[in-house]
């Protein structure tokens, strides 16, 4: 076993080390970004009033509406990657990592508004007259020949094994641990309780997983925000060296690694595209599956609002964590209990027991809106794999492995996930670079006639036929 685990650490190292996935994350995104002209600066004001304000957009074909499809995307990524994930990255790589965290994520709107942008554009109607669409769908329909077809196949099932990871055991793993550490459940009860809400609202498919998670989703975000809010006022003071501390060690570096100037700045780097990638999902194309779902006019208008979703989950909600971690100090602790930083960080920073509690429900709304989300991710691939006689099957068995998770020690599933969590990107990122022709020149056609987002159906129609062909 401990061979074993050193292989799996070597892979995961390599993986998401400086010579594969950072480089081809970050500089697809900073490609897409150059080639559409900085859309997530330019558009983003109209994008969150679209996603935030307006949340639907009539006479769009689809399941759900847009704000469900854009609160399925967040509740997949606001998980536990956004508390432990960034403690892990900043007690590891330092105060640096926040930084990198920030970069990965500003050009990964790029990369999320691009494969959002060509769920909806290649998406196909299943069996059941549900839409179906992402990678593995964008990628052998909009690369046509075998290398399509290959990379569309690769995706799907690093997909479906990555949702048993990422989006279902190490997220009940988390749930059981906090609920044992906080109120003294036994984690077999929170097991079992998980695997009872998982299947009702599994049961109902993709609507019902929108209308939850359009419900809680943006209760859960604001409860951690206001006790993040809390503790921020209380040491404003501290602000600006925080500010300070990320962006100096961001190229100098005091990794709990030690060692090299050098080797400090790759960790910083190397945790930060690591555990931002797990945080927001840019570039994995997940994300792209629930935008295919959406009612929406056009692939740009989806695109748009589903960028917004990398903005909140990374440049607020992990911005506050990383905030939080440094101005209270914890952080410096005990660099190595990621598990237990932030909810340190909150308890010395609120009165009495609140910010033990806020961080413990946070953690158990974030985890399990993040197996639902992750649920209909799995089964779209599924479907994808084997034809929607695939579906039910999968939902039950992920539903079992919710209860699995719960009541089991995963020091090799976390690297499985992230190993997992690397491969899916791949032929994704691949498949961005291939289509970036496509997608900037769609992009551009569309925005001449609508830049602020506000045209209607059939004004959508009408200036879409003049579309060069």
């Amino acid at each position: 076993m401990p061979n074993f685990e050193k292989i799996l650490g070597d892979l995961s190292s390599f993986v998401w080390g400086p010579w594969l996935l950072i480089p081809l994350l970050l500089g697809t995104g900073l490609y897409l970004t150059i080639r559409l002209g900085g859309i997530q600066f330019r558009k983003l004001v109209p994008a969150l009033r679209l996603a935030l304000i307006e949340r639907r957009d009539d006479g769009g074909k689809g399941d759900i509406s847009q704000y469900q499809a854009l609160t399925t995307a967040l509740a997949a990524t606001v998980g536990v990657g956004n508390i432990v994930g960034v403690a892990a990255a900043i007690g590891l790589g330092g105060p640096g990592a926040l930084f990198w965290m920030w970069v990965t994520a500003l050009v990964g709107m790029a990369s999320k508004y691009s494969e959002a942008f060509l769920g909806v554009r290649f998406r196909v109607t299943d069996a059941k007259g549900e839409q179906s669409g992402g990678p593995q769908y964008y990628l052998y329909r909009g690369i046509q020949n075998n290398w399509g077809l290959v990379l569309s196949i690769l995706f799907a099932v690093f997909a479906v094994l990555a949702s048993f990871g990422i989006g279902n055991m190490t997220q009940s793993n988390a749930v059981a641990a906090q609920m044992e550490n906080t109120f003294g459940v036994a984690p077999a009860v929170t097991g079992l309780i998980l695997f009872t809400f998982t299947g009702l609202v599994l049961i109902g498919g993709i609507k019902w997983i929108g209308r939850v998670t359009a419900a809680f989703v943006p209760f859960m975000i604001v409860l951690y925000l206001m006790g993040g809010t809390y503790i921020l006022i209380a040491n404003a003071a501290e602000i600006p060296g925080a500010f300070g501390l990320i962006f100096s060690e961001a190229f100098t570096g005091q990794s709990a690694a030690g060692g090299l100037l050098g080797s400090a700045f790759l960790y910083a780097l190397q945790m930060g595209v690591a555990r931002g990638i797990f945080s927001n999902e840019s570039g994995m194309g997940s994300a792209a599956i629930a935008a295919a779902a959406a009612k929406t006019t056009h692939p740009v208008r989806q695109g748009l609002v589903s960028m917004t979703q990398t903005f909140i989950d990374t440049i607020i909600v992990v911005s506050f964590t990383g905030l939080v971690l440094i101005t209270t100090g914890v952080w410096d602790v005990d660099r190595a209990a990621s598990g237990t930083m932030t909810a340190n960080a909150f308890t010395i920073g609120l009165p009495g027991e609140w910010g033990h509690y806020i961080v413990s429900l946070s953690v158990m709304f974030f985890a399990f809106s993040t197996i639902l989300g992750w649920s209909y991710y799995g089964e779209r691939c599924v479907e994808r794999l084997v034809g929607r006689r695939g579906v039910t099957p999968y939902r039950v068995f992920f539903t079992c492995v919710v209860f699995v998770g719960a009541v089991s020690q995963l020091t090799i599933v976390w690297t499985i996930a992230d190993i997992l969590n690397g491969l899916m990107a791949l032929p994704n990122l691949i498949g961005l670079l291939v289509l970036s022709g496509l997608i900037a020149r769609e992009t551009k056609h569309y925005l001449a006639h609508d830049p602020e987002l506000r045209a209607s159906a059939r004004q959508v129609r009408e200036f879409m036929a003049t579309l060069p062909r």
